[in-house]
């Protein structure tokens, strides 16, 4: 219940005392992106689009409806390393992403959602989900949660099996150097887990792979060095106020305040004081 509250007393007081070390990465720019991953939305934005098309620009795993291609070029991926170790040496208060990783940043808190986050959804990561995700929101994705996690020989290992409160998740290899630690897939939550198949997928630094959010999957232990992740949970109101993707069942709204879990809500509904956040979560 005071997840959102306790969030903005965060993000207030870094946009207060921290300092950034490379102000130039909190409003995105063109120059940040792959030229793979621009030829790709591009094509995604032409009026010949289509899903085999779009193939033809793309990394797919058989079967899995996974895909993975270039989304940042090397220098970004450096400088935004060196910004979250700079913000993890400081002393103010950090939010973690979640339940499951214990190191991480969240973005928001660090101001890099309106001018960074939000524009590589709608202008980039929209036109890819339309054509890889239609039946999942895709074209209809609305809002997300944007965070970084951390893994090392003295922190996070590894991630086990879960799925994401999201309708498409990205998750972009930012670095350092690193062995092992691959992603594995299996197949939607659903399906029992004894007739799971799983599959595993290099991470490799500066690409990003993209995924159902609802897809099981998992990160297999690091050996060495230390690896950063950005991760994007795209959501899709108009999928979710059906059915909450964590619970299974119409979602019951309480009120909160901040980002929420991508819930929207009609005029009577407002009326009747709620919001964005289901309560079974």
């Amino acid at each position: 219940m005071k997840l959102g509250e306790e969030s903005i007393q965060r993000k207030s007081e870094i946009s207060l005392h921290y300092k950034p070390l490379h102000p130039e990465l909190y409003v995105l720019q063109e120059s940040f992106l792959a030229a793979e991953f621009l030829e790709a939305v591009h094509f995604c934005q032409s009026p010949h689009a289509s899903l085999d098309g779009l193939l033809n620009f793309l990394d797919s795993i058989p079967g899995k409806r996974i895909y993975r291609l270039p989304v940042f070029v090397p220098q970004f991926c450096k400088d935004f390393v060196e910004e979250l170790e700079n913000f993890e040496r400081s002393s103010l208060a950090k939010g973690r992403p979640n339940t499951m990783n214990n190191y991480g940043v969240l973005l928001n808190e660090l101001g890099l959602d309106d001018a960074f986050i939000t524009p590589l959804r709608e202008k980039y990561l929209w036109p890819l989900a339309s054509v890889l995700y239609p039946d999942w929101g895709g074209s209809c994705l609305d809002s997300h949660k944007a965070f970084v996690v951390q893994y090392s020989l003295d922190k996070d290992l590894d991630l086990s099996c879960h799925y994401d409160n999201s309708e498409v998740t990205l998750n972009v290899s930012l670095g350092k150097e690193f062995t092992d630690g691959n992603l594995y897939f299996s197949e939607m939550r659903e399906i029992p887990a004894n007739e799971r198949r799983y599959t595993e997928v290099e991470h490799l630094i500066g690409q990003g792979i993209l995924h159902r959010g609802q897809q099981i999957h998992g990160a297999l232990p690091i050996t060495s060095g230390e690896r950063w992740n950005l991760i994007i949970w795209m959501r899709a109101s108009l999928v979710r106020n059906k059915l909450c993707p964590m619970c299974d069942k119409e979602p019951r709204l309480i009120q909160t305040v901040g980002q929420g879990d991508g819930f929207t809500v009609t005029d009577k509904e407002v009326r009747a004081e709620t919001v964005d956040v289901c309560a079974v979560l």
